[in-house]
């Protein structure tokens, strides 16, 4: 069974999204206040918050709704940089997640979608 993510639109205390990848029995999260990347040129960040219990990935409430779910898979890995796919509702797009320092990460649509 692949791995499962999940995209919620969290509208308190101020508008973000929250980027949830299954790993290792948690919910890896990262709030993304503008949301995933459109556009391969311009990245947006992604700030990592604490991990969440894997039943977080159906929650929702009168504050978080969910914008996206699906499974994901990896590509690449180290120290600085996850490449992965999300498989969402209306398809596939490949990411990478780039650490440039303490919590704070770039979340970039590749240009290479892989296809």
């Amino acid at each position: 069974m692949k791995p499962r993510f999940v995209l919620h639109d969290h509208r308190k205390p101020r508008p973000h999204f929250d980027l949830r990848l299954e790993e290792d029995g948690v919910l890896r999260s990262w709030a993304v206040p503008k949301g995933l990347p459109d556009d391969p040129a311009h990245d947006r960040l992604a700030v990592a918050v604490d991990d969440h219990e894997l039943e977080h990935v159906d929650y929702e409430d009168e504050h978080k709704s969910i914008a996206d779910d699906g499974t994901w898979e990896e590509h690449d890995r180290n120290d600085r940089r996850l490449v992965f796919t999300l498989h969402g509702r209306s398809g596939s797009r490949r990411y990478a997640l780039i650490h440039t320092g303490d919590e704070q990460w770039l979340l970039h649509l590749l240009k290479d979608q892989g296809r």
